[in-house]
Formats: C-alpha cells, sequence, structure tokens
C-alpha cells in the first residue's frame, strides 16, 4: 500500500550524474520516497488540523500560511522569478541549514575547514530550494492533517499526514530549538529520513571519490537545476 502510495506521489528526483558516479537515491525504496521526501520538506500544502495546536505547529501553520498567499497571488504567477525568491525567503526561516548539513555529513563534518563549512552549507540549501521550489509552485488541494506532537527538551517531533486523492502518506518533522525557534532539521516519511538519505549518498561519493569530488556534482547539479529555472521562465 505505502509504496503504491509513494509511487503514485513521485514529482521530482534529486539526482548528480558525473562520468561513471550518480547522486541519487542508493537503493529503489530510497529512489521512490526522495520524491515524496521533497514535497513534505516544502511544507507548503493546504492544511487542515485534528489537535489542539501548540506553539510549535502554530509556527509552522505560519509558514504554510505565508507561502500559500505567494503561490496563489496572481501578480507574482507572472513573475516566477521574484516568486521564487519570495518562497525561498519563506522557507528558509523554517529550516535549520546547518543542522540538517551537519548530519548529513555526520563524520565528515568535522573533517572542513569554517570555509568548506559555509560553502557546502550554500550548496546543500541551493540544492534542496531548487530541487523542489517548481512543485511547491504547481500544488493542487494536497492537505496536511496535524496528527500529533511530541516535545523533550528542545527538540520537538510534528507528527502529518498529507492526505491526497489517492490516499493518506505519513510525514514526520523533526525540530529543534534554536535561538527560541522551532526549525526542521529533518523530515520522515513512511518512515525514511531525508538526512540519513543524504548521509547515506554523501559518505559514499566521499569514501568512494573525495570531498571535492562531491562539491562538485553538487554545484554541477545546481547549475542544471538553475538553468532549466532561467529556461523555464523564458518561456513564458
Amino acid at each position: 500500500m505505502a509504496g503504491c502510495l509513494i509511487r503514485n506521489i513521485i514529482f521530482v528526483k534529486v539526482i548528480i550524474k558525473t562520468g561513471e558516479t550518480n547522486f541519487e537515491d542508493l537503493s529503489m525504496n530510497r529512489k521512490n520516497t526522495l520524491g515524496c521526501m521533497l514535497i513534505a520538506v516544502s511544507l507548503f500544502l493546504g492544511a487542515g488540523q485534528v489537535f489542539a495546536e501548540s506553539q510549535i505547529t502554530a509556527d509552522v501553520r505560519g509558514t504554510i500560511d505565508q507561502v500559500l498567499e505567494i503561490v496563489a497571488d496572481q501578480d507574482l504567477k507572472k513573475d516566477p522569478v521574484l516568486r521564487r525568491k519570495k518562497l525561498r525567503q519563506v522557507i528558509g526561516l523554517r529550516f535549520n541549514y546547518k543542522q540538517m548539513v551537519m548530519r548529513s555529513l555526520a563524520k565528515n563534518y568535522k573533517k572542513r575547514s569554517d570555509e568548506e563549512r559555509v560553502e557546502f552549507t550554500e550548496l546543500f540549501k541551493k540544492l534542496l530550494e531548487n530541487s523542489y521550489a517548481s512543485k511547491i509552485e504547481n500544488y493542487k488541494d494536497e492537505t496536511i492533517n496535524y496528527v500529533d506532537e511530541k516535545v523533550k527538551g528542545k527538540y520537538a517531533l510534528v507528527r502529518t499526514q498529507i492526505v491526497r486523492k489517492d490516499g493518506v502518506i505519513d510525514v514526520d518533522y523533526k525540530m529543534l530549538k534554536d535561538n527560541g525557534q522551532w526549525l526542521v532539521y529533518d523530515f520522515v516519511i513512511e518512515g525514511v529520513s531525508l538526512i540519513r538519505n543524504y548521509k547515506s549518498q554523501f559518505s559514499k561519493i566521499i569514501s568512494t571519490e573525495s570531498y571535492a569530488a562531491l562539491v562538485s556534482k553538487l554545484s554541477k547539479k545546481i547549475d542544471d537545476l538553475e538553468a532549466r529555472k532561467k529556461t523555464d521562465a523564458e518561456n513564458l
């Protein structure tokens, strides 16, 4: 059941291909769930509710409302570059990219210099943004139901369900309180973690090639995504 649902909602795969090496999911299950992850990462579907909101859930809902307003703006639909910029700004305020990068690189993060960490964080941010921003702009009538929330110290887990015409997908948002704000640092879709997925991919490339090769592949993929975005804008 879950496998069918996931296959039905795939919109995008993040793939970096250079020479013999593909930067992509390392198994068929991961390959089938990444598209769903990128949908959930966005947090930008019409939102339902099935339990009393806490401040954590209210913060997420606030981000959702801003994004829905941007997507529905008729003037911004005529200016996709500006709309994409506004979406990135809103998304960036709810994501903890530093934590995402630290957890994705794992032990390799400690080996990086301050400059390398800054560079990689920017690359990761651009990759994540460009990979699903175009999908956010085409959302229809999907709904998110908030079904549970757990808080333990500075960590929180918000459990939701994406309700679609063809079924329901379980999505968990892992959040961390940072300087008074609850920010997302991971997503778990049908039991599969986005950050663990990236961790496996990054680790494989670094171990079989090098850290420099990973940076090169990420840069190339981002260039390809941004070139495609520019072409789409010009064709309007």
